[in-house]
């Protein structure tokens, strides 16, 4: 197996074992973590990650958000999980003022979600009246952009506050559309970031079963952008895997209704990519344009179903609440299993200079030779004490590039439109859209436009 396969977090088995071997060093400092959102449903478990990390006996967790009472529920859950875990040098303090923790902080957990669920249906809603159908909507298409336009903002202050209070702290971006976020820090912020997803490992975990094959036998290389990364190796033993994948989506079985659209996606462009087929179908042109081709191509929920993300949202965010007060309460056992998210263990190789591989979102300074220089991707990134150093992919298979390279021109145009709360480039990015430009013509793009500005205005300022 490579070496890059072997450090993946999606063997994340091999540091643990390492781990109960002594091999690695223990964090010998009290941290300073400020976690922002923490009514997300990340909190609880990225806490717990935090507090597995070898030798983080002391530290405090400070739990930041803007809403009273999920910043309660956080504040007691927190103490919840230090009570369940042992951790009697950490404590956790929550507040709604971000400025009153970042003084000092050593790592930023940025999961805020601007609006809470009061745009989720404006986001797709509105778009569907022209023809644009989208499943997830919150990192490309109408959804995405809107999402970006009211957060961004939001974003950019904090990373003013982290280079004024906390300069040399590292931001730990969890929060959508991950590309365009990443971007417009890259433009307009000299914060250290980075954009974390885990679509990298869950797809590099999917093809293993896909394909029958053992996980810790799977070898790949990944890169392009995130939620549209691409395999362009994947072998076992030597032998690429490929063939058996494409014979499974040829037959159009099983396998393939897990995962359609981006088995459709291989079979025609030659590499399997992130994310989900929900995901993905919202990132090209060809699968939700028409109802027949939605009707052939999507299935329900992440697998491509109108609507889901909208539609599901705001009683999943009831329920994290919910399961929250059971788990205060007692009613529900505390999960404080370490996962195979990147932050905890980006801390602990930062921490404790043990060199970690993990897929983050960074400027693109020369590492996919074939995409824009001026935009962002997602490759294999080397954590350590001297932070996050990306590693060099090369170019893209062309077909796959082109396929980015469109996405990162609306991306470009949807920073710009943040970071200078341009009306104008926010329609041009729609413009440059491809499942929107698929659907609609420029005029209906720009109509739609000013009507999602108008039905979110409220959380749209200096628009």
């Amino acid at each position: 197996m490579s070496d890059e396969a072997k450090q993946d977090l999606g063997h994340f088995e091999h540091s643990k074992k390492a781990e109960r071997m002594g091999i690695h060093d223990r964090v010998r400092r009290p941290l300073k973590i400020v976690f922002l959102g923490a009514g997300s449903g990340f909190y609880q478990r990225l806490f717990s990650d935090v507090l597995s990390i070898p030798g983080a006996d002391e530290g405090e967790m400070c739990a930041v958000d803007i809403d009273a009472e999920r910043l309660d529920l956080a504040g007691r859950l927190g103490e919840k999980v230090l009570a369940e875990m042992g951790k009697t040098g950490w404590s956790v303090t929550a507040t709604a003022d971000r400025r009153e923790v970042l003084a000092g902080a050593d790592y930023i957990i940025n999961c805020i979600e601007v609006s809470g669920v009061d745009c989720v249906r404006h986001d797709n809603d509105i778009p569907a009246k022209y023809g644009v159908d989208q499943c997830i909507g919150d990192t490309i298409g109408p959804g995405g952009l809107f999402k970006a336009l009211r957060t961004v903002p939001v974003f950019l202050d904090v990373l003013d506050d982290v280079s004024e209070l906390c300069p040399d702290a590292w931001v730990l971006n969890y929060t959508n559309p991950m590309s365009i976020m990443c971007l417009a820090a890259a433009m307009a912020s000299d914060a250290n970031v980075v954009g974390l997803c885990h679509s990298v490992q869950g797809t590099s975990h999917a093809l293993a079963r896909y394909a029958g094959v053992p996980y810790p036998e799977l070898t790949w290389r990944c890169g392009g952008i995130n939620h549209m990364a691409w395999f362009t190796e994947l072998s076992r033993a030597g032998e690429s895997i490929y063939p058996v994948l494409f014979e499974k989506a040829r037959e159009a079985g099983e396998t393939y209704e897990q995962d359609p659209v981006r088995f459709d996606l291989m079979l025609h462009f030659g590499f399997f990519p992130t994310e989900s087929s929900g995901h993905l179908s919202e990132y090209v042109p060809y699968y939700r344009k028409r109802p027949d081709l939605i009707e052939t191509y999507c299935r329900d929920k992440y697998r491509g179903g109108s609507g889901f993300y909208a539609r599901e949202w705001p009683g999943w965010r009831e329920a994290c609440d919910e399961n929250r007060r059971d788990i205060i309460a007692g009613r529900k056992e505390l999960n404080t299993e370490r996962t195979w998210e990147y932050c905890s263990w980006i801390i602990q190789a930062m921490e404790t200079n043990s060199p970690m591989t993990i897929y983050g979102t960074v400027p693109n300074t020369g590492l996919i030779d074939n995409l824009p220089q001026d935009n962002v991707v997602e490759v294999a990134c080397t954590t350590d004490a001297r932070g996050v150093s990306p590693q060099y992919f090369g170019p893209l298979p062309p077909q796959c590039a082109a396929l980015c390279d469109s996405n990162q021109r609306m991306f470009k145009l949807g920073a710009i439109a943040c970071i200078d709360r341009s009306r104008e480039a926010a329609a041009h990015a729609l413009m440059l859209d491809p499942l929107t430009a698929a659907c609609c013509c420029p005029a209906e793009i720009k109509q739609m436009t000013e009507e999602l500005f108008e039905a979110e205005k409220e959380f749209l300022p200096g628009f």
